[in-house]
């Protein structure tokens, strides 16, 4: 049984690798489908295949799935270019006669108003439509999410957003990846959806008191409109679609579209999801 894992030196892509050789996948089982096969240097080491391919390339797409039982399509960084690249990954995996694909997704795709959402929703409707079984892995928001502006928050003793009162049902990266490891081992996955999100479900003022406990610091939430925010980040120096993206996402966990107690995460995993005190902590 092979299984092939794109994206594989990303940083979700990379930990689905090692959680799969912790499950006891053994490493020449293992292709990592990667743009740069020198980054990848360190997975030939340990025994993976490594294939180079980008997703807007078919034709190296399909040479590098060849042969492949399994494939986690990790969804791509270049948003508005997505549709059609996870097109072309599907199109390979289907030329290539790979037997199941597993998508990592969002957070109830396909009713979510976030501005992710119709690229994902897009994705799984051409899955779906393809001869290919696929499952699909709809990930909520990373605890990671949250450490790039974790200096700053501490520093101005505010953390900002525009979340109102919604809960946000987090994890860390490694319990999304474990899930998608234990799925990839499973049999008979074809046609499942798993809603993935941890078990702490924390509004934002509950996440600046998480904070305040780490730091030693007073921490407070401040909420401002989804277009404040939008401007407030673009004036900090994100690029336009990055404020856009993370000001859509708090707007959608205002609407509660980031929250779910569905715990498929945990069932997966065999454990709690990983608190955010402990990734941030780990930052601080």
């Amino acid at each position: 049984m092979t299984t092939a894992v794109t994206g594989a030196t990303g940083n979700l892509g990379g930990l689905v690798v090692d959680a799969l050789i912790e499950r006891g996948v053994a490493p020449a089982e293992i292709v990592a489908v990667v743009r740069n096969a020198d980054k990848a240097s360190p997975l030939a080491e340990r025994g993976v295949v490594v294939r180079v391919a980008d997703y807007s390339d078919s034709a190296a797409m399909t040479a590098a799935l060849a042969g492949v039982d399994k494939l986690l399509l990790v969804s791509g960084s270049e948003v508005g270019q997505r549709i059609a690249q996870h097109t072309n990954v599907i199109e390979a995996a289907e030329t290539a006669g790979v037997g199941l694909i597993a998508y990592t997704s969002l957070l109830a795709a396909d009713t979510s108003g976030v501005s992710l959402a119709p690229e994902h929703k897009a994705t799984e409707e051409r899955l779906a439509a393809s001869s290919v079984p696929a499952v699909f892995l709809r990930n909520g928001w990373y605890w990671e999410n949250y450490l790039g502006s974790l200096a700053q928050t501490i520093e101005g003793g505010v953390l900002l957003g525009a979340a109102g009162n919604g809960k946000l049902a987090a994890a860390s990266r490694v319990d999304f990846a474990h899930a998608a490891a234990v799925v990839l081992t499973l049999d008979d996955q074809g046609g499942k959806i798993y809603e993935l999100g941890g078990d702490e479900r924390l509004t934002y003022a509950e996440l600046a008191a998480v904070i305040g406990e780490i730091s030693g610091k007073s921490i407070a939430y401040k909420d401002v409109s989804e277009s404040e925010y939008a401007a407030i980040l673009q004036g900090a120096g994100l690029p336009d679609f990055v404020a856009t993206m993370l000001a859509s996402a708090d707007a959608g966990i205002a609407r509660g579209e980031l929250d779910t107690d569905s715990g498929d995460l945990q069932a997966l995993i065999g454990r709690a999801s990983t608190p955010a005190a402990e990734v941030l902590r780990a930052a601080v």
